[in-house]
């Protein structure tokens, strides 16, 4: 469906249906954008961290420690 066609009828709407289908439409995008927002500081961090071990600034750590100490944390 053409977005002319979908714009001309969601004006047809009444006030309140109106207000609602605006209110999910930029909704989904504050979802989408915030997804993306983390998505990629996660990406910037995961990279930050592999330049700091490749440069011996920090050690590796197996996996199975970590979580030990997170689960200890949060008790």
């Amino acid at each position: 469906m053409p977005f002319t066609d979908i714009e001309q009828e969601a004006l047809k709407l009444p006030e309140n249906e109106r207000a609602t289908l605006a209110q999910l439409l930029l909704s989904s995008l504050a979802e989408e954008t915030a997804t993306g927002l983390c998505e990629e500081r996660w990406a910037d961090e995961a990279e930050r961290r592999y330049q700091e071990y490749r440069a011996d600034k920090i050690t590796a750590r197996p996996a199975a420690a970590v979580f030990e100490d997170a689960h200890r944390r949060l008790k």
